[in-house]
């Protein structure tokens, strides 16, 4: 009995010592970094070029691999049924987090079978968009509208934050709108320019061209403030009472028991690539204001977010599938 105290007092001891030293020689091998929505989209485009940086400075290849569909839960899937050693991370928007309240068989739990590492930035709000050649300029001229006119809106799937988006928007208003789901954002976008639907919420990245070519018409933001590249676009909740609806983020997660060791030290060199005039470039124009949360700080926040995600829901009164 004594014998076998002595040994697990040393295997624990060998686990405390290798903990650090593990993270030291961290990455030894190509990192891949999943993506639940498609390529070119805003949390694409932010985990590739913030992965580029993470080649650069840890000396290993971190790529991103897309595996779209059902609001990220299928690139989620594939991340907590991963090895938890650092070698298959996830990024994310906040899309993810109404999924446990949307989905009635998920596979696994959202806070605990994964790690939250970083948050490569926040997103004060989203954009409202229209076809140019809808006779609309802002939100109470698309409100009068709906009311007289049937009116689709696109998101990429049920329970998506910009199905959220939408869907409170109608309870706020007052107007009837039929939702078409579609595979990720950049379909949306290429459905409103074939004006196979009639409005869209959006992040920005992956429309702020569009808009600025005037291929699509960009009648409301939601955040707080205007949006620097686009100052002139009216603010929603200064035109529909009680229109306060939560932004967006993105975050690198890990599967849940990734030593902490290497969870903070990934932590470390996401924040020290957001410094980086490259990455920080990128994630500006995105609308994303870069964030320096730990890796603790990160989970917090997560957690609250999953959370408040719940309570959107019930709001918008979508019910489970």
């Amino acid at each position: 009995m004594r014998r076998l105290r002595l040994l697990c007092a040393l295997a624990i001891a060998a686990a405390w010592i290798s903990a650090p030293a593990l993270a030291q020689q961290y990455p030894t091998q190509p990192v891949k970094v999943m993506v639940g929505f498609a390529a070119g989209s805003g949390p694409d485009v932010i985990a590739r070029t913030v992965s580029q940086q993470l080649s650069t400075d840890l000396g290993q290849q971190f790529y991103v691999e897309n595996r779209t569909g059902a609001n990220g839960t299928i690139a989620t899937k594939a991340v907590v049924q991963s090895p938890p050693n650092g070698y298959t991370l996830m990024y994310s928007s906040s899309s993810i987090t109404p999924t446990p309240y949307v989905y009635k068989n998920l596979s696994y739990d959202l806070l605990t079978d994964l790690t939250p590492i970083a948050t490569s930035g926040i997103l004060d709000g989203y954009l409202m968009l229209v076809h140019p050649s809808l006779p609309v300029k802002t939100a109470p001229e698309f409100i009068a509208y709906a009311k007289q006119n049937r009116a689709l809106y696109g998101s990429p799937g049920i329970g998506n934050a910009l199905h959220l988006v939408a869907e409170i928007f109608k309870v706020k208003t007052g107007i009837e709108m039929d939702h078409i789901p579609y595979k990720g954002a950049s379909q949306v976008a290429n459905a409103l320019l074939a004006q196979n639907i009639t409005v869209m919420f959006v992040t920005l990245p992956s429309v702020i061209g569009l808009v600025k070519a005037g291929k699509l018409r960009a009648i409301g933001y939601t955040g707080h403030k205007p949006f620097p590249e686009l100052p002139d676009v009216p603010l929603i909740r200064q035109q529909v009472p009680g229109f306060d609806v939560f932004g967006s983020w993105g975050m690198f997660f890990a599967p849940a028991k990734t030593p902490t060791a290497i969870v903070d030290k990934l932590n470390g060199a996401i924040r020290k690539a957001l410094k980086t005039p490259a990455v920080e470039n990128v994630v500006g124009r995105a609308g994303y204001v870069p964030d320096g949360r730990s890796a603790k700080e990160a989970a917090d926040f997560f957690r609250k977010e999953v959370e408040a995600a719940g309570e959107a829901v019930k709001l918008a009164k979508i019910k489970p599938i």
